[in-house]
């Protein structure tokens, strides 16, 4: 998003470009996105995953960049989500006007996909947990993961399951190490499964 640069002081009373961005997160967050659909069931959803812009306190940003994450699903796919983002920063760059429009830049969109219980690899790993004795469910993950782009290369994969775990991917993340020797045989057992007798 662009803006006028200047000074904190000055009397022009312009939007720097980190306030325009905070418009657009806004915009995004209140955009109406469709519910969960047939037999998938997790709805889109929007995650707003960076935000750059500004130097030092008394300088009005005249850039700021920001990323955004959206899951698609088999009725919200990659172009749904791409104009809804269009929506959004039309609407912005209408209401918060700016010296250049802001620039969309699609960096990469992985297909929806769900594994049914009984394709490989998700059936071993969830027969070898419970011959284990954990237990473990099935589960759509997301908004996104490496199984995403494996799908768009018909690859089936699944993202699995690990130790117990709080505060997953935040700077409080913390897991229980004791769930280790169990979880690593579970592996072991789906893995040699899969691979067949020797």
């Amino acid at each position: 998003m662009h803006a006028p640069s200047g000074h904190s002081g000055s009397r022009s009373t312009a939007p720097g470009a980190v306030s325009r961005a905070a418009r657009l997160v806004r915009l995004l967050e209140e955009a109406e996105l469709p519910g969960a659909e047939g037999d998938f069931p997790l709805p889109p959803k929007l995650t707003v995953t960076f935000c750059h812009g500004g130097q030092g306190f008394s300088v009005v940003p005249d850039l700021c960049e920001m990323g955004v994450d959206i899951r698609t699903t088999p009725h919200f796919d990659a172009h749904a989500a791409e104009r809804l983002v269009r929506e959004a920063v039309g609407e912005l760059d209408s209401r918060v006007p700016a010296p250049r429009p802001t620039v969309i830049t699609p960096v990469a969109s992985w297909p929806p996909y769900r594994l049914a219980e009984e394709e490989q690899p998700a059936a071993a790993l969830l027969d070898a947990a419970a011959r284990e004795g954990l237990s473990v469910r099935a589960k759509t993950a997301g908004p996104s993961n490496i199984g995403n782009l494996l799908a768009g290369e018909g690859i089936p994969a699944t993202a699995g399951f690990g130790v117990r775990y709080a505060g997953l991917h935040g700077v409080d993340e913390r897991a229980c190490l004791e769930d280790l020797p169990a979880v690593h045989a579970a592996y072991r057992h789906a893995v040699l499964g899969l691979l067949g007798p020797s």
